[in-house]
């Protein structure tokens, strides 16, 4: 088995998939999770290149966020897309951050994630609250490469 596939149990990964439910249905933002093996390049890097491979820029309103993991380079990264970098402060994401890596360091893996996600939507849904008229433009499953 590879490492993305031992990080998380099939329920684990249920779970997740209920709290990016939870965490959209108050905002129009969408959240993505992808779990990759291995980094071989800057982290931020890889992630932004994650981002457009799922196309979450092509959200209406630039929108999305994408918790990415390299599982074996122990790596976490939040990126979030330009809609959202324009509206929030810098430091938007170091609380959301810390509490995912509090729960990483104690290999809580899913209630890292979930936590972050539950955070995110909470955050999210002050500058991007949701329509009556909103549609899920992202898939809400884990994706892999």
């Amino acid at each position: 088995m590879s490492a993305t596939e031992d990080f998380l149990t099939s329920q684990e990964e249920q779970e997740i998939i209920a709290a990016i439910i939870k965490a959209e249905s108050n905002t129009s933002g969408e959240i993505r999770v992808h779990l990759e093996e291995k980094l071989y390049k800057d982290a931020h890097e890889r992630a932004l290149e994650v981002f457009h491979i799922l196309q979450m820029h092509q959200t209406k309103l630039s929108n999305g966020v994408l918790f990415y993991v390299a599982v074996q380079s122990k790596t976490f990264v939040i990126y979030g897309d330009q809609g959202i970098h324009k509206k929030v402060p810098l430091d938007f994401w170091n609380n959301t951050k810390d509490t995912v890596i509090s729960y990483f360091k104690k290999k809580e893996y899913k209630k890292g994630l979930i936590a972050g996600i539950l955070e995110a939507g909470i955050q999210l849904q002050e500058y991007f609250p949701i329509s009556k008229d909103d549609v899920n433009e992202l898939p809400n499953e884990i994706s892999r490469s």
